[in-house]
């Protein structure tokens, strides 16, 4: 029997399985977004060339005052970050491609205190900001010159958990738009709880009387969220427990359904553990873990969205805050935080395997990594 190509066998899987194809964008900037403690003063910028793996550092693009999450807007000319901060902000810039510079728009209040993260929903209309502090959510309509306006919509969470130290009350921590844009997800890890709001442009962006929620194991403190590329699976890490819960997605009422949760670290381990980012590459998803300072690999099971361990990768730094996976999806950049080193791994398209690509570069507090096109 004649054996067919890795290409040929990849054609014929679904679409949310086969690995992205590159881009046609050849260069792109890495954005970092950091604390500004130590020597870090806020955005710093690097070219990337994926064809030659190399990163050129552009330097300072941006003083601003904490912003541990940046997002970039859809149409690529906007950047927003988080200022986490106790009186909470958002800060919007203007992207200059061809320098790697930030000119600063304005900044509004995030409406809460020490913002962690931020996204805008698939059109570009609003950025929605998670506050970690105060434990809330608040949607930011973008203006047609990428400036943002006050909240047109916020939602205060309440109530706690079982962990008197870490959950006696709300502590919003990521905001995540569902494929379809019909609904954000929003891990509390105060309440071991991910909302669902849907998104209405009537309604400001955000519908907040008509939001849900499912509850994970008491104690765990879900983190971050990520969608299979299909739509039809949610996967969650979460940070006490260092585990990652999959669920069933049904975006038309919309639901999740709990499936499987499985541990980041091997078995045996007994150290500092603490679940951090997340990501889906086709049928691979990925995991950081703090403490135990590795990037987690599973496959995804086509039919049933369950995980499978593929393995644990070191990522030559101390505390993986954040990691992210490069436009052309051959390439993972994880964020040390504690050891001021973001790191460069190849991911194999056929194992989904990482390997040491030999890039480290030097950045203060690392905790986000985003990328914009060059044009």
């Amino acid at each position: 029997m004649k054996r067919r190509s890795f290409l040929q066998l990849a054609a014929g899987l679904p679409l949310w399985a086969q690995a992205p194809k590159p881009p046609a964008k050849t260069e792109w900037i890495a954005w970092i977004g950091t604390y500004t403690r130590g020597a870090s003063k806020g955005i710093y910028a690097w070219r990337w060339i994926p064809g030659e793996g190399k990163f050129t550092s552009l330097g300072l693009a941006a003083e601003t005052s904490n912003p541990s999450f940046v997002a970039v807007h859809p149409n690529q000319k906007f950047l927003y970050a988080v200022n986490e901060d106790n009186t909470g902000g958002v800060s919007a810039f203007r992207i200059d491609a061809a320098t790697g510079q930030l000119k600063a728009l304005n900044r509004v209040s995030s409406h809460g205190s020490g913002p962690c993260h931020l996204t805008t929903d698939r059109g570009g209309r609003w950025v929605y900001v998670a506050n970690y502090g105060s434990g809330s959510v608040a949607a930011l309509p973008v203006q047609p010159d990428g400036s943002l306006a006050e909240a047109s919509v916020f939602a205060q969470h309440s109530g706690s958990s079982v962990n008197p130290q870490r959950q006696r009350g709300p502590h919003a921590h990521n905001a995540v738009v569902s494929p379809d844009n019909r609904s954000l997800l929003v891990a509390d890890l105060g309440l071991d709880q991910v909302l669902i709001y849907p998104i209405e442009a009537d309604s400001g962006g955000l519908n907040v009387t008509e939001a849900s929620s499912v509850k994970l194991a008491p104690g765990s403190g879900p983190r971050h969220i990520a969608f299979r590329g299909d739509g039809k699976f949610v996967y969650v890490t979460c940070e006490m427990s260092a585990s990652v819960t999959s669920f069933r997605y049904t975006p038309q009422r919309p639901t999740l359904e709990e499936l499987q949760t499985v541990p980041l670290v091997p078995e045996g381990y007994n150290g500092n553990r603490s679940g951090a980012e997340i990501a889906v590459r086709g049928p691979f998803l990925y995991a950081s873990i703090r403490g135990y300072d590795a990037i987690a690999s599973f496959r995804i099971d086509g039919p049933s969205g369950r995980l499978q361990l593929i393995g644990h990768t070191p990522t030559q730094g101390k505390t993986p805050r954040n990691f992210a996976i490069d436009p052309t999806g051959a390439y993972l950049l994880a964020a040390n935080q504690d050891s001021d080193n973001v790191v460069l791994f190849r991911i194999d398209g056929k194992t989904g395997a990482l390997t040491p690509a030999g890039e480290t570069w030097s950045a203060g507090n690392p905790v986000c990594v985003a990328f914009s096109n060059v044009k």
